[in-house]
């Protein structure tokens, strides 16, 4: 194969000053306007060391022997001094020295920079012209360039090194052709990007591009390595390609691991765990793995051995152009050996296999078979500590064609997961204070009573806030003598105080209305309930609804209070619906125990239905409470002749923002034949 042959026509209108020598006595062959700016007129063919004979420029010939003998590129920083071309005084430069060839044969490639300012005075060389800003940096890329793995690549796809390094740099030798065998040491996600931006600055006019990608080494192993590339047009024709080629690998993953640190502040914000997760498992998804799936460990209680540990998923992540992930459904399974190494051990743990061909026992059964359907070749299992216990497991997977993961690339992955460990291990933690409340809750909130002649039906429903829990009730239960009383309250606050409080004033009102008279009403009860509060401290903001359902025949007399409660909502089997509402509302309670309390009286038709509730279904942070009674009124109506059950599941699913918690309880008059 011919040598090839620099064009250094190409450096005409260079600001920086070139020359090209050929020839063992290193004969001035070309020179650009810069060069003659800097040093005055010289003639070509002339031996350069007779051109720059004298004291000063002792050496430089001996340089130009040196770079041409052994082929190694020179650089000479300190400033060399040189008669002025054309003013009084002296000038001084830098050049470096590299091997070429051209078309005059082998020879010497010099780049020369004037730096008679820096010289003479920093304070000039601060004020430097923009265009000697940008010669200092056109020098200074240009020395980069020829420091690096400099090659061309001819339209017809033949490649030459002008500066070899291509084997020492990646282990392989060097190719003389970017065929599909070039194309193949790149890694599968970058080779279509590299080949379109190739394609892209080929098209119309070639213009310079710049792109990193990922290089498989001879070591197996893939690096980070940026390639700038310049067309070289001559007579308004592409002749070739001059590219210079750096590992840039250390530089790549520094700035990704800040990148994605950082990031994991803020992703790392939600209350719920899940939420969490989901934003990790999304921020690692495609930079650093093509599919991640996060699992939530604990250990069965019944034995407490770590080999019985379970994994809950609870958030998944995968790139574009894979299968959908299967929803997440609270899927449970035990750790097998593998995942149970890499929590024990507290180490990344690497699998690869065949392609879908996942190990048993290291992911649930639907994701081992959503791995198979993305033809998954390798899982790496990350462990996350939390407070001092293994709490996470994640499972990041690389699918269809993407090689396994590096030791570079699964050391950043659990930097990452490491890195969110404080702000996930405060939502975990708000994450166990809800389900104690929670727990706390439903226990309070008993099954209705089964009475003949009715339909009862409760429903509770927790926010999605997940570090809140709200103070929202509902109670049935038979009065002596054959009354029904039904009740529905809430208490302010978000927390497992409110919890508490509730079930301290659920309880307190039940004792207080099985143990009043006959003749009491439902104000009286919710009195006594005002004054207990208030006289035992345990009150706080509360709102209330009491009802008294009394037998009349083929209906009911519903005799209630409400303590600035919404209204309950009465569904006539035929009519219109409508809120039960007084005149005057009572006030909440543990606000003013002393006030009076009224009752209020309504008939229940057999087929209607009464429908009490808290908040939560008809309020919308932004939006009037009308809009909300509104739009439960107009939801009941449609959905009344369904069954109870169906009628609260359809109420529940209307509820445009759900952040708060609800509690439902619907009572209806079954006619005589039910």
């Amino acid at each position: 194969m011919a040598e090839p042959q620099l064009a250094p026509e190409i450096f005409d209108r260079a600001i920086v000053a070139i020359a090209l020598t050929a020839g063992p006595e290193h004969r001035l062959a070309y020179r650009n306007e810069a060069f003659e700016e800097l040093f005055g007129p010289r003639s070509p063919g002339v031996p350069v060391g007779e051109l720059f004979a004298g004291p000063e420029q002792e050496g430089f010939a001996r340089t130009l022997d040196l770079v041409l003998a052994d082929g190694t590129a020179r650089q000479v920083t300190t400033p060399r001094t040189l008669d002025g071309a054309g003013e009084a005084g002296h000038r001084h430069c830098v050049y470096s020295c590299s091997p070429v060839s051209s078309r005059y044969g082998p020879g010497v490639l010099i780049a020369a920079i004037d730096t008679t300012a820096q010289v003479h005075s920093t304070q000039d060389a601060e004020r430097l012209s923009v265009e000697r800003l940008h010669a200092v940096e056109r020098y200074e890329a240009l020395m980069t360039a020829v420091s690096q793995l400099v090659w061309v690549a001819r339209p017809d796809g033949s490649m030459t090194e002008l500066v070899p390094g291509w084997e020492r740099l990646t282990g392989h030798p060097w190719r003389d052709t970017m065929d599909e065998t070039w194309l193949e040491l790149v890694h599968p996600r970058d080779r279509e990007g590299l080949v379109e931006q190739w394609m892209r600055a080929s098209a119309g006019e070639p213009s310079k591009f710049e792109y990193t990608y990922r290089l498989r080494f001879a070591s197996g192993t893939y690096r980070h390595i940026t390639a700038r590339i310049v067309p070289v047009v001559r007579d308004g024709e592409l002749v070739e390609w001059i590219g210079a080629t750096a590992d840039v690998e250390d530089r790549w993953r520094t700035r990704q691991r800040e990148r994605l640190l950082a990031a994991t502040v803020a992703v790392t914000g939600s209350a719920r765990p899940e939420d969490a997760f989901a934003a990790v498992a999304e921020l690692v998804v495609p930079d650093l793995t093509d599919a991640c799936t996060v699992f939530l460990l604990s250990t069965r209680q019944s034995t407490g051995r770590p080999d019985q540990t379970i994994g809950t998923r609870i958030a998944s992540a995968a790139r574009s152009g894979l299968p959908p992930l299967p929803p997440l459904r609270e899927q449970t399974f035990r750790l097998g050996p593998a995942a149970l190494r890499a929590v024990l051990e507290r180490t990344p743990v690497l699998l690869t296999f065949p392609p879908g061909e996942v190990p048993p026992g290291v992911v649930p059964e639907e994701s081992a078979r959503w791995l198979a359907e993305a033809h998954a070749t390798s899982l790496t299992l990350l462990p996350l500590v939390i407070d001092g216990t293994t709490a996470v497991l994640a499972a990041a997977a690389t699918c269809q064609d993407g090689p396994p993961p590096g030791p570079g690339d699964i050391e950043l992955l659990r930097d990452v997961l490491q890195r969110t460990q404080s702000t996930l291990g405060q939502t975990l933690e708000l994450q166990r204070t809800r389900q104690v409340a929670l727990v706390l809750q439903r226990a309070l909130l008993t099954d209705p009573p089964t009475v003949p002649g009715t339909g009862i039906t409760a429903r509770y429903q927790p926010g999605n806030r997940a570090a809140e829990v709200g103070g929202d009730w509902y109670d049935a239960f038979l009065l002596p003598g054959g009354p029904l009383a039904l009740t529905i309250g809430d208490v302010s606050g978000h927390d497992l105080t409110a919890a508490t409080t509730m079930g301290q004033l659920r309880a307190m009102l039940r004792s207080l209305a099985y143990n009043l008279t006959p003749d009491q009403t439902p104000a009286d009860v919710l009195a006594a309930l005002d004054r207990a509060a208030d006289g035992l401290g345990v009150g706080t903001f509360a709102t209330a609804v009491h009802l008294h359902l009394t037998r009349t025949g083929p209906g009911w007399r519903v005799a209630w209070s409400n303590a600035g409660h919404p209204p309950p909502l009465l569904l006539p089997a035929t009519g219109e619906p409508r809120f039960l509402a007084a005149a005057e509302a009572d006030v909440p309670l543990c606000v003013a125990p002393a006030e009076r309390r009224r009752t209020h009286h309504a008939d229940i038709a057999p087929g209607d239905t009464l429908l009490l509730y808290t908040d939560g279904l008809v309020e919308v942070p932004g939006e009037d409470l009308d809009t909300g009674l509104d739009r439960l009124l107009a939801a009941a109506r449609r959905a009344r002749a369904g069954s109870l059950d169906d009628l609260c599941d359809h109420l529940l699913a209307q509820v445009p923002d759900t952040r708060d918690d609800i509690a439902l309880l619907a009572f209806r008059a079954l006619p005589h034949s039910q």
